[in-house]
């Protein structure tokens, strides 16, 4: 379980290093009710899809691009992973940075989940309500383990969002992006951070 545990964090962190995490989602129609939920579902729907089609890190990349925007509100994740120093930061600058950790998600879902073996994905019906937020709880079922991990969306739009997910049932993935994304911030500022996340995401596609 800690083998496994290690890799979704890896995953979920869009940390450089290659992982492989296979998953099944588990379909089911009361889902489609919530709005939260249905994103969550619609996004391990596309990412299974691209698991089992396989191809090359770069094709499974076109693949998820639009499920991951659709299902992830990136411009907040960039914003809280970089922190106060956001508020500082120029139009140029925090575009450069969105731009960055968009091209990472991605990359790192389409270099990590790469191939399907039939473990469960299995999403709760109904999301929680805790203030303007959802969260969706989920597990994954492997052979060996259950793996809980929970999802925080807030409304964009007309949308529901991903603005974090917690590992083991209570990890924020983003709390622990933004103390990653701490020493290189002090040292080179936002576009130093931009080009470290270009850099990582340019590895990741070959």
């Amino acid at each position: 379980m800690n083998r496994i545990l290690k890799n979704l964090s890896l995953a979920l962190l869009l940390a450089g290093a290659p992982v492989l995490v296979m998953v099944q989602t588990a379909p089911s129609q009361a889902q489609a009710a919530d709005p939260a939920v249905a994103q969550i579902q619609g996004f391990y729907d596309a990412l299974t899809d691209s698991m089992k089609s396989g191809g090359t890190t770069k094709s499974r990349y076109e693949k998820l691009k639009p499920a991951v925007e659709k299902a992830f509100d990136l411009a907040a994740m960039t914003q809280v992973a970089i922190g106060p120093s956001w508020a500082t930061a120029s139009d140029a600058d925090k575009k450069a940075l969105v731009d960055a950790f968009t091209r990472m998600t991605i990359a790192n879902y389409a270099k990590s989940f790469d191939s399907y073996s039939g473990e469960k994905f299995i999403v709760e019906p109904a999301s929680i309500v805790r203030g303007s937020d959802h969260f969706v709880k989920s597990t994954m079922k492997t052979s060996s383990d259950t793996i809980a991990f929970n999802y925080r969306l807030h409304q964009a739009g007309s949308d529901w969002k991903i603005t974090d997910v917690l590992l083991a049932g209570n990890i924020s993935q983003m709390a622990q992006k933004r103390s990653d994304f701490a020493a290189t911030l002090a040292a080179s500022g936002p576009q130093g951070l931009a080009k470290r996340m270009n850099a990582l995401t340019d590895q990741m596609l070959g």
